[in-house]
């Protein structure tokens, strides 16, 4: 065995878990100690791996903080791979199973930094449609079933952050405040879902659902629309549970690991 070859590919491995921890520390980073707790690798070695990996700029280091992050190589791979890799295409037959199952209309939103983007949408058979959503709107997280759903399933400090980041745009949106967003994600990681009623459209209620990625991450989320009139107790209880099923069916296809959940 080439002792040589075999080091390299250990290196290349614990270099893979270190990307790893970092695509979960947005922007703000991580510590080293933290990086070496998380990665069960001794502090020499992380640090070791972590100045590799800043020389082929996928991790950057903030002197003042001692935080490091992904790099600017990090962000130019994932914009290229962006275009081989479509989530509408891997989220198409599980909406259009909902969408038959519901005869109401299906949506795909993406988490975009602090805004909920609608990729995708199957119209429901239902002769009327709840069009609530246009493919490319964009709304802050938080609006919107879909929104919500992902804004919930976002750790607590980076979500308070959100949340303080939208306030000035959330009065567009029923009035919505900062007091009443934060504790309508509180419902929903407690019922797993979010459903939201009259707020953003009236006499539409919606229920939606996050997913996550392969790291764990939540960046989508799917939801469905109805009138507010099919939409008594017992089939937006229904209609949650296939949400939540097809939600869990998009994070298979993506690989995500099955301990993903709402986080409080």
């Amino acid at each position: 065995m080439n002792t040589k070859n075999t080091t390299e590919a250990g290196s290349l491995k614990r270099g893979v878990v270190l990307l790893k921890l970092l695509a979960t520390g947005g922007a703000r980073g991580c510590p080293l100690t933290e990086l070496s707790e998380k990665s069960g690798m001794p502090h020499p070695s992380a640090h070791r791996i972590l100045k590799q990996l800043m020389a082929e700029r996928l991790v950057a280091h903030n002197r003042e903080t001692h935080r490091y992050r992904l790099g600017p190589l990090a962000f130019e791979l994932g914009i290229a791979g962006s275009t081989m890799y479509d989530v509408r295409d891997l989220c198409e037959p599980a909406m259009a199973e909902l969408e038959r199952a519901t005869e109401d209309t299906a949506y795909l939103v993406l988490r975009s930094g602090f805004e909920a983007v609608c990729m995708h949408r199957c119209e429901g058979s239902f002769p009327i449609r709840t069009l609530v959503l246009e493919v490319g709107s964009r709304r802050p997280l938080g609006v919107g079933a879909g929104g919500l759903a992902i804004l919930a399933a976002i750790a607590g400090d980076e979500r308070q952050q959100i949340i303080e980041r939208v306030a000035p745009a959330l009065p567009l949106f029923g009035k919505l405040t900062p007091t009443a967003l934060a504790e309508a994600c509180a419902q929903t990681v407690e019922a797993g879902v979010a459903v939201i009623q009259n707020r953003v459209s009236l006499g539409v209620t919606a229920v939606g659902a996050h997913f996550c990625n392969s790291m764990g991450q939540p960046i989508g989320a799917i939801s469905v629309a109805a009138l507010s009139q099919r939409m008594p107790p017992g089939r937006v209880r229904s209609i949650s549970e296939r949400v939540r099923a097809t939600a869990r069916q998009v994070e298979l296809s993506l690989g995500a690991p099955a301990a993903a959940r709402p986080r409080r």
